[in-house]
């Protein structure tokens, strides 16, 4: 049996739906407050329900119960519910997790986490620190484990989100826009977690994962110029200011995004030969992106 945790997550759901059309036996953690369409969906795939949270050690004992393998893609920075912090759920919330996965007997642990490129960042911040805290801790559990480590997911950093609103032909770039960055489909993320099952290299191993060329914020902002035949308002937003919402943040999710935004000017450069030598993932660039976001725009 294999445990996600995320499972009502955008990459909770696909590696859900992956492992499922797979034929392999999946439990879904999820909460009573969960959004009502996701569980159905979940459920209407063949995923086994277990209702919990990771701020519930009981109830992260009974999900782990009789499982081969835990799926933990949880994280309250995009999900984020009023009663969730970085502190209680991406720290806390998974160290919990990953002791009961240990308690259950369970062989193996997928996490996912964030880039090593991250680390380079001026402003490390609690988020990355609590990621760093839990791959430790699964590093010492005994358990076999795969952490996963992809740089920035183009559906969340080129998305009206975190202000890249190719509806409306604008964009904020955080800071110059000229270091480069092995943006990721999560979907290809998707494809990496659950090949990594079966694939001998990613036991006991970190995978760092980009996509097939990195590209700075500015030479993206041409390319979906070119994909939608718009012209892009751009706006700089300064290192500067950056630095100052990190360090006047009202809580840790304000935090990690302006200490994310910030890392953007020291760049993400992945090398993915050796991986795509072991994994058989096609990768999505950023041009695909564009013109399919162009297409529903």
């Amino acid at each position: 049996m294999n445990l996600v945790v995320g499972a009502t997550g955008d990459l909770g759901g696909a590696v859900c739906k992956r492992l499922r059309e797979e034929g392999k036996p999946v439990r879904g953690l999820v909460r009573s407050t969960a959004d009502a369409g996701k569980v159905d969906r979940l459920r209407q795939q063949g995923v086994d329900l277990a209702y919990g949270d990771l701020k519930d050690r009981r109830s992260l004992d009974a999900a782990c119960a009789g499982v081969d393998t835990v799926i933990c893609t949880a994280t309250t920075t995009v999900s984020r519910q009023p009663d969730d912090s970085i502190e209680d759920t991406d720290r806390d919330g998974c160290l919990s997790l990953v002791a009961a996965a240990k308690e259950a007997g369970v062989g193996r642990f997928v996490y996912l986490s964030y880039s090593g490129g991250i680390d380079r960042g001026s402003e490390p911040c609690r988020l990355t620190q609590a990621k760093r805290s839990v791959e430790a801790a699964l590093q010492k559990s005994g358990m076999s484990y795969t952490i996963v480590r992809p740089s920035y997911f183009m559906e969340v950093w080129l998305s009206p989100i975190v202000g890249f609103d190719y509806g409306n032909a604008q964009v904020a770039i955080y800071g110059s826009g000229e270091s480069p960055i092995s943006w990721i489909s999560r979907e290809d993320v998707a494809k990496f977690v659950v090949q990594s099952l079966d694939n001998p290299i990613a036991r006991n191993a970190i995978l760092e994962l980009g996509g097939p060329e990195p590209l700075s914020p500015l030479s993206v902002v041409s390319i979906f110029e070119e994909s939608s035949g718009r012209s892009f308002a751009v706006t700089h937003v300064p290192v500067e200011a950056l630095r100052e919402q990190v360090r006047t943040a009202d809580d840790s999710l304000q935090e990690a995004f302006a200490a994310l935004m910030l890392s953007h000017e020291d760049g993400d450069v992945i090398d993915m030969a050796k991986t795509l030598q072991a994994f058989s993932v096609p990768l999505s660039s950023v041009r695909d992106y564009a013109e399919s976001v162009s297409v529903r725009a």
